[in-house]
């Protein structure tokens, strides 16, 4: 961990990792058990101030957030903010209000140049606003952000639009990383067709090779449940009878938001929290049809008697 050879000592075969601690005041790594010191002027890379509190650590802080795949240049770039406030936060004058106001056009008028910056932005903008309706975590947007810059890398957004890519993007992300969003869901906050996302997202699965794990039904319980105000007994007898299904081979090739919702439909019949087949359908983005083929296929091949209805 030193920068130079000659501060290392040669660790003890006695000595196990765990019993092994580093000492801030000395700038040593020692071992409890044998007291041997194993390193010794190590460099701290910690800055040079120390603060006690969240606020005082973001004040005292001289380095600007971390790096983003979700703004076009990364976050590199400075911002000119729009507060019109000096360093000690008082107002700016006029005159000088209106010469910050021609920097700030300038800043950014330079921060997009290219086509490719252009291009971004566009898409980054795009990406939030999906992202922000489908109430989607920052993993996910920053996964699609990455998964749309390697798209633009290949040229596959060239001819086609941006919003279809970013929403393409978006699914493959929430299929990464095992969010429950279906494509349905994706499509109707974009003006892109459902072929149009369907095309592009098979297009980036073939072209960057992105591994996309076979939906699972499971996932879509807790949010199919939680949007009906099922308590957590249903959602866990739901998971249980999936888990049976998966076991005997009888979820394969078919929807996973149907499996879920016909799942939660018997299991709240079964716990005495009924939901109407029509509500479960509207939740989960299915027909009735497809509830009442799936609970009944489900209800067959795993033997279970229902209450009646």
């Amino acid at each position: 961990m030193s920068n130079t050879d000659e501060n290392l000592e040669p660790a003890s075969e006695e000595c196990p990792p765990d019993k092994v601690v580093f000492d801030e005041e000395r700038g040593e790594f020692i071992c409890l058990e044998t007291g041997e010191v194993l390193e010794h002027h190590v460099v701290d890379q910690g800055p040079e101030w120390r603060a006690f509190t969240p606020e005082e650590k973001e004040r005292r802080s001289r380095v600007g957030g971390p790096l983003t795949p979700m703004v076009h240049d990364k976050g590199l770039a400075t911002v000119i903010d729009w507060r019109d406030r000096d360093a000690s936060g008082k107002k700016l004058e006029p005159k000088m209000r209106l010469e910050v106001l021609r920097w700030r056009k300038w800043q950014i008028r330079a921060r997009i140049q290219s086509s490719v910056d252009r291009n971004l932005a566009q898409a980054m903008n795009e990406l939030e606003r999906i992202a922000d309706l489908l109430s989607l975590p920052k993993s996910a947007r920053e996964e699609a952000a990455v998964i749309y810059r390697k798209a633009v890398e290949k040229g596959l957004v060239r001819g086609r639009s941006i919003e279809s890519v970013v929403a393409a993007a978006i699914y493959a992300a929430c299929r990464i990383l095992k969010i429950p969003r279906t494509l349905d869901e994706v499509a109707e906050y974009t003006k892109a067709g459902r072929k149009e996302i369907a095309r592009c997202y098979r297009l980036l699965l073939k072209e960057l090779g992105v591994g996309v794990p076979i939906a699972d039904p499971i996932d879509y319980i807790s949010k199919i449940g939680s949007q009906l105000g099922l308590p957590g007994k249903v959602m866990k007898r739901a998971a249980e009878i999936l888990q049976e299904a998966k076991r005997k081979g009888i979820t394969a090739g078919k929807d996973p938001s149907g499996l879920a919702a016909a799942a939660i439909y018997i299991a709240a019949l079964i716990e005495d929290e009924r939901r109407t087949q029509k509500e479960i359908a509207q939740v989960a983005g299915v027909t009735e049809v497809t509830v009442r083929n799936r609970y009944k296929e489900l209800a067959r091949e795993l033997g279970i008697a229902l209450p009646l209805q």
